[in-house]
């Protein structure tokens, strides 16, 4: 429990980035000056500057539970942040299954994608599909892929998907010279609303408010039930629009618009030595206070609505 100003905090982190030395490696590999290194991961360690972690993923789950505790946060759902890593972050949930619990990134472009999901809803206990339509190029509502994908996480209690939207970019990849060929046409999150509508018991997060697309967001949350937003990072997103301009008034239109149950906090954290980003949840929590929230409003999103959503067990 975190003391607040709300008052004591059950905090579960609902997005977090597991870094792994698998992911590591893969993105080092596409790298040309990295790429025939003896040891590609400590070279990334070099070029970035940061802690590179263990090939074992319980000792990155350990440091992220030791990180955890120093900031008094009880759980935190943390992502396999490349495709084919979900044995990295199962790895870390069956360590520490009261203290993490696991999401995967899926490309439903490829032909795996079903056997992939499968294993990690059934086998390794993961609990989130993570789909990145720009970074994969697929339209979210023309897909046979996550339509398929989409229906097996409905069949499944404590099973969500996390779809996201609006902008996006990955600093490791700048900080490696690796070019991102992103697509934002399909940055969408109205691309959404059929798929959410159709399979209506289906958990979806759009995460960071929509990133950049906060109207089309609201309107897609408002007309899904089914639909949570997340609130995590900087949300430097409101750099791109003429409103709104400041976090307090984005969680005050969020509360009256999806409402205190369907908004989760997310940090965004991801590498180490930098950690657990407690200015992104300090700056939420003023950003709360200031839009008016009730300590119920804030004990719901900063922890209740994840585990509720995915079941979590109690710490």
């Amino acid at each position: 429990m975190k003391q607040t100003s709300f008052g004591l905090v059950d905090v579960v982190d609902a997005h977090a980035h597991f870094f792994s030395h698998t992911f590591f490696d893969r993105l080092a590999a596409q790298a040309p000056a990295l790429r025939d290194a003896t040891d590609r991961v400590a070279r990334v360690g070099e070029v970035t500057g940061w802690s590179m972690p263990d090939a074992d993923p319980a000792a990155l789950a350990r440091t992220w539970v030791d990180e955890l505790d120093r900031h008094e946060v009880s759980a935190a759902l943390l992502i396999a942040s490349v495709p084919g890593d979900e044995a990295s972050v199962a790895a870390a949930v069956a360590a520490f299954p009261t203290r993490i619990a696991g999401a995967f990134m899926l490309d439903p472009t490829l032909d795996d994608r079903l056997d992939r999901a499968t294993a990690a809803f059934d086998e390794q206990d993961l609990r989130v599909a993570c789909l990145f339509p720009a970074m994969h190029r697929f339209s979210v509502a023309e897909s046979e892929g996550v339509r398929a994908v989409v229906s097996m996480a409905g069949s499944r209690p404590g099973r969500a998907v996390f779809v996201h939207f609006g902008a996006l970019s990955v600093g490791v990849r700048a900080k490696l010279g690796l070019p991102s060929r992103f697509d934002l046409r399909f940055s969408n999150p109205l691309d959404l609303h059929p798929i959410a509508a159709e399979f209506a018991s289906t958990r979806f997060i759009v995460p960071h408010f929509g990133a950049g697309m906060f109207r089309e967001a609201m309107m897609l949350a408002d007309l899904c039930p089914n639909v949570v937003l997340d609130t995590s990072s900087s949300n430097r997103w409101m750099r791109y629009a003429s409103s709104p301009t400041d976090l307090a008034t984005v969680f005050r239109q969020a509360l009256g618009v999806v409402g205190h149950e369907r908004l989760l906090f997310g940090s965004d954290s991801s590498f180490f030595p930098r950690g657990w980003q407690a200015p992104v949840f300090d700056a939420q929590v003023s950003a709360l206070e200031s839009a008016g929230a009730t300590a119920e409003q804030a004990r719901a999103i900063f922890g209740g609505n994840l585990r509720r959503l995915l079941e979590l067990p109690a710490v």
